[in-house]
């Protein structure tokens, strides 16, 4: 199947709220975005004027009590605009109503004798009004909004609560979008599929952040993800975002991926004693399945056969169809039915004479190793059958009475190991 490819529409913030405090001075200018329009207040904001200060400028109006904004052209350059809107000034007695605004340049940032101021100037913006005026491409320029100065009955400079929007082709961005290449959208269960995310119009790109129904399950660095969990119906999309300043989030199109519906169980676990059968229990919605290992097993290609493993042994039912193969498994495990008596007596009157360990010879390369008190090995032996039993001796020579003790490693799948300890009694 050919990759399906899923475009994205661009997601925009509409409006923000700033705190006054930090937009008072030049340095903390507030950065404006293209087409997101904040929510800003110069009230309780003052003014730094000095020699060379910030707010030693003098365009249509002088500082008052400023507060100050910049923002950054795209490639393109060109016309720009800000508009004041819903303007809400502090009600009382002798305070000014209305706001002062200007844009201009800089090229030393704060620095007022580099200032160069671009566009109309207003000094009376009482209702709605806006700034505007063509800028140079890639260039940051700042706008600066001083409350009305006093004047005759006038103490107090106008305190005013209003939003801005920057818009214009000169800060207008591309529409930036993500989208996804995956390998296939209809799968094998368990398939690994591998999906790529690319970007357009996209700088300053940051993490890839993937979901599955909207359920985050990833973050990487780079473009491309893969899992092995999909069912059938699920959705995939990503995440990622544009721009260092003023960044925007922009999210794919979902990718519905169909997982074939093939099926096997191989039944549950079951443990046995040695030289039992026990009969399997598989099911799938296949018609085509397979037995493995078939060492044992009564009929590879039946879903319930007889197996009489001598051993614990997984068994794996393999499905196939459609071009799609999955495998389930089960765990026969051969129980130990092992005894270990804790004492015998080498007298030779032919009972109980050697140490006989029930059951041991199923483990034909397990390993035996026996020590007095003192930690001196007496007996080791591989395997331990009748013919190889511990008779109390070592060396050909009997050992006192006293207590013995054993460590036995069976060698088995479970690696089991057994220790304990045997009193030889004469």
């Amino acid at each position: 199947m050919r990759p399906l490819v899923i475009f994205l529409l661009t997601v925009f913030l509409s409006q923000i709220s700033v705190a006054q405090s930090d937009y008072n001075v030049c340095s903390q200018a507030l950065e404006l975005c293209p087409n997101v329009t904040i929510s800003v207040t110069n009230i309780g904001a003052n003014k730094t004027v000095c020699p060379g200060c910030e707010d030693d400028f003098n365009f249509c109006f002088t500082a008052n009590n400023t507060i100050w904004f910049k923002f950054t052209t795209n490639t393109i350059g060109g016309a720009v605009q800000i508009d004041f809107s819903n303007l809400v000034f502090q009600p009382g007695f002798e305070i000014g109503t209305a706001l002062q605004a200007t844009m201009f340049s800089a090229s030393l940032p704060c620095d007022p004798a580099s200032y160069i101021a671009v566009g109309n100037c207003v000094s009376s913006g009482s209702t709605p009004f806006s700034l505007a005026a063509t800028l140079n491409p890639s260039t940051t320029y700042y706008l600066v909004v001083s409350g009305e100065s006093p004047a005759p009955g006038l103490t107090t400079p106008a305190e005013c609560t209003f939003d801005l929007t920057l818009s214009g082709i000169g800060v207008d961005r591309a529409a930036s979008g993500v989208f996804i290449t995956t390998s296939d959208t209809s799968i094998c269960p368990n398939e690994l599929l591998t999906a790529t995310a690319s970007l357009s119009a996209c700088p300053d790109s940051g993490t890839y952040q993937w979901y599955i129904n909207g359920e985050l399950v990833a973050v990487t660095t780079d473009s491309i993800f893969q899992t092995s969990t999909l069912d059938d119906g699920d959705v995939l999309s990503v995440q990622n975002s544009c721009y260092a300043q003023c960044p925007i989030t922009i999210t794919s199109s979902g990718v519905t991926i169909s997982v074939y519906p093939l099926t096997v169980n191989a039944g549950q676990d079951m443990t046995i004693h040695p030289g039992e059968s026990v009969q399997l229990n598989g099911s799938s919605s296949s018609a085509t399945f397979i037995w493995s290992p078939a060492f044992g097993v009564s009929d590879t290609n039946s879903l319930t056969p007889f197996v009489s493993p001598e051993m614990t042994t997984v068994y794996a039912l393999t499905a196939t169809e459609n071009g799609c193969t999955l495998q389930d498994q089960v765990v026969i495990s051969v129980a130990s039915p092992l005894f270990f008596p804790n004492t015998f007596s080498p007298d030779n009157d032919g009972t109980n004479d050697t140490w006989e360990i029930i059951g041991i010879n199923v483990y034909t390369d397990c390993f035996v190793k026996i020590f007095d008190r003192w930690g001196q090995e007496v007996f080791q032996s591989v395997g331990y059958s009748s013919g190889k039993e511990w008779d109390g001796t070592h060396n050909g020579n009997p050992l006192n009475e006293g207590v013995y003790f054993y460590i036995i490693e069976l060698r088995n799948a479970e690696e089991q190991v057994f220790n304990g300890s045997i009193t030889l009694v004469r």
